[in-house]
């Protein structure tokens, strides 16, 4: 009947878009109306064990019927066709109706970039959307990151363009400080920022510094003049700029020089260029030995140290003494961590300062 299809419709719609508290409340509610019934009703072998009721209750609601426990009596029965069976019917489909809504829109919402990843620690965060050069930045991420799962933050973009690889967050514009939250800026290990333009990446920059004051920063920049006023504002930012025309220069005079350049950081050749850290209490230590001991015991051939005030040397002379703190950069067909040195044996040759 029309009239009754109406009405189960609203009651379904009513039920299925509570809260999950009031939900519950109407499911307890019903029981315990099941329950006072079928007692009323001296339906003793249903009522006298509370897990025989349970049981009872929820293979009726599931509509399985295994047909082990019903009512014996006709005003029992009655209960049963009046009140337990369509309530409990009805509650349970529209419970599964609500989970299934909820779950899909759970993902449609992160999907679309409107999920919530301030809790996150310790991931790396990709500011900026520009097609295929940000996949393959993401893909060189990807490949060697083994911790918490990246998340990429980008206006102008309506779903996430790669869900198999990053979580998304959909932004007004680059430099919207509530975005860069929603993103677990503060809890990030690194940024990586690339805006459309230089005017863009400056305004993300902005907002990544006062967003993630603890975290790596890797900005690039188009032009000299924007990525030299960003060095001397924010020291601690790595600056990143395209190196064609020197490259193309350096080419010319020396012929292979761009072949090494991309050897040394191509993400899939099979030697390039990595980096670690000294840790703390290791040092001082020649030069020399360290690259002598390194190369005996680990395969890795050391090209340049980076000191805490940014300078990078290239060509450090043997006596040089090195400490905790100072970042070596090498060539593996690995990445090789610190933690996987025996950094007592390396530091053995130390000498003083």
């Amino acid at each position: 009947m029309p009239v009754v299809r109406n009405l189960w419709q609203r009651v379904y719609f009513a039920i299925a878009t509570l809260s999950w508290g009031v939900f519950a409340a109407c499911f307890l509610a019903h029981a315990l109306v099941s329950y006072i019934g079928l007692w009323l009703a001296d339906e003793a072998k249903l009522t006298d064990d509370p897990i025989a009721f349970v049981y009872f209750y929820m293979t009726t609601a599931t509509t399985v019927g295994y047909g082990d426990l019903s009512p014996g009596t006709r005003v029992g029965r009655l209960i049963g066709i009046l009140i337990v069976l369509p309530g409990s019917i009805a509650l349970f489909t529209a419970f599964l109706g609500k989970a299934i809504t909820d779950m899909s829109g759970f993902w449609r919402r992160r999907l679309q970039g409107l999920g919530d990843f301030s809790e996150r620690r310790g991931h790396t965060l990709v500011v900026g959307w520009q097609g295929a050069r940000t996949r393959r930045l993401i893909d060189g991420l990807v490949h060697e990151w083994l911790g918490e799962r990246a998340v990429l933050l980008a206006p102008g973009v309506a779903e996430n363009p790669l869900p198999d690889t990053v979580d998304f967050v959909a932004a007004q514009s680059i430099a919207d400080l509530d975005s860069f939250r929603r993103a677990g800026a503060a809890g990030a290990a690194t940024l990586v920022i690339r805006g459309g333009d230089d005017d863009e990446t400056l305004a993300a920059t902005l907002a990544a510094a006062a967003a993630a004051p603890d975290a790596h920063i890797v900005v690039h920049f188009q032009d000299d003049g924007a990525a030299q006023l960003v060095r001397r504002q924010f020291p601690g930012i790595e600056v990143v700029t395209s190196i064609a025309s020197g490259l193309l220069a350096r080419a010319a005079r020396d012929p292979g020089s761009s072949r090494l350049a991309a050897a040394m950081f191509a993400g899939n050749a099979i030697d390039t260029a990595f980096s670690m850290k000294i840790p703390g209490g290791c040092g001082p230590l020649r030069y020399l030995d360290l690259f002598c001991n390194l190369k005996q015991k680990h395969e890795l051939t050391l090209i340049g140290v980076g000191h805490e005030d940014g300078r990078v040397d290239l060509n450090c002379g043997s006596d040089k003494p090195l400490g905790a703190g100072d970042t070596l950069y090498y060539i593996a067909d690995h990445r090789i961590r610190a933690d996987d040195i025996d950094w007592t044996a390396v530091c053995r040759p130390a000498v003083s300062a």
